[in-house]
């Protein structure tokens, strides 16, 4: 039975959602969980629960065409093929800030969704970073970073980034919110920690959307299989729109204005779920 334009209208608007929000640091999960109350796809839990997951690999594939040049480490020089060591260098770092994540989401990724997929975590998620944003925002305005540059992260720095994407297991909280606000804290720069974040996301998600799909088995029936293709497909084309803004505002402004569009979004989060009798 093929997918009705209905279905496939949800499923554009979802991936339009998740390319948005996967990489501005405002929590795709807060997003999908309004936007689930509202837009629900006639699909089982199961697989919706995957699709939510999986969808990312296209916001992921987003991340590796607009970078590509600066990760990608082999080049073609005077026709002889070479290995770019600082480029090399910088994924060995990104390997060493996932080890903790990875160790976390492994030991703990059940545990996470039995009692923290609940609409009071995320709104307190996206309400306490909110905060962060703004308070880390204040602090650091007219201080000198210390680290200015993609290329001059530490092993040490990567890792203190690492430890606070372990943060964003919580949902709500947003992987790109945690990394960002650790890399301020610590002196990266804006344009650097944004840069790092993306990096980051590479492995970080592929993994997370391969334990998914492990998890769900691979056997789809056809609507399924059109569903993760096209919502894949629309959060590739709105990621590199949406990376490509995030890059160039950075350059120019803070990141107090998402830290304002959290709190706001944690209190109608709240307010919807008490109002509408469903409880936080």
């Amino acid at each position: 039975m093929p997918i009705d334009i209905i279905e496939l209208l949800k499923v554009i608007f979802l991936g339009i959602v998740e390319g948005v929000t996967e990489w501005l640091p405002i929590s795709s999960t807060g997003h999908m969980l309004l936007v689930d109350e509202f837009v629900r796809l006639q699909m089982s839990e199961h697989f919706k629960e995957m699709f939510f997951v999986v969808i990312q690999l296209g916001a992921i594939l987003a991340v590796v065409a607009t970078f590509f040049k600066k990760m990608w480490p082999f080049r073609i020089k005077d026709r002889k093929p070479s290995i770019d060591k600082g480029t090399m260098l910088l994924w060995i770092k990104v390997v060493v800030a996932c080890i903790p994540g990875a160790v976390v989401t492994l030991l703990f990724d059940d545990v996470i969704e039995k009692y923290l997929h609940t609409p009071v975590v995320i709104a307190a998620a996206l309400i306490v970073y909110g905060i962060a944003f703004i308070l880390i925002e204040s602090r650091n305005k007219g201080r000198t970073v210390k680290t200015d540059s993609l290329m001059d992260i530490t092993f040490f720095t990567a890792l203190m980034i690492g430890l606070f994407q372990v943060l964003s297991i919580v949902p709500g909280t947003s992987r790109s919110g945690a990394t960002i606000v650790g890399a301020l804290l610590i002196g990266v720069s804006r344009v650097a920690a944004a840069e790092f974040s993306f990096f980051l996301a590479v492995p970080v998600l592929f993994g997370w959307s391969a334990l998914k799909l492990f998890k769900f088995g691979f056997e789809y029936t056809g609507p399924e299989i059109v569903t993760l293709l096209v919502g894949m497909v629309v959060a590739f084309i709105v990621s590199i729109v949406v990376i490509r803004f995030l890059m160039n505002y950075i350059k120019k402004h803070d990141f107090k204005l998402f830290g304002w569009y959290r709190i706001a979004l944690g209190l109608v989060v709240v307010l919807y779920f008490v109002f509408s009798g469903r409880g936080i």
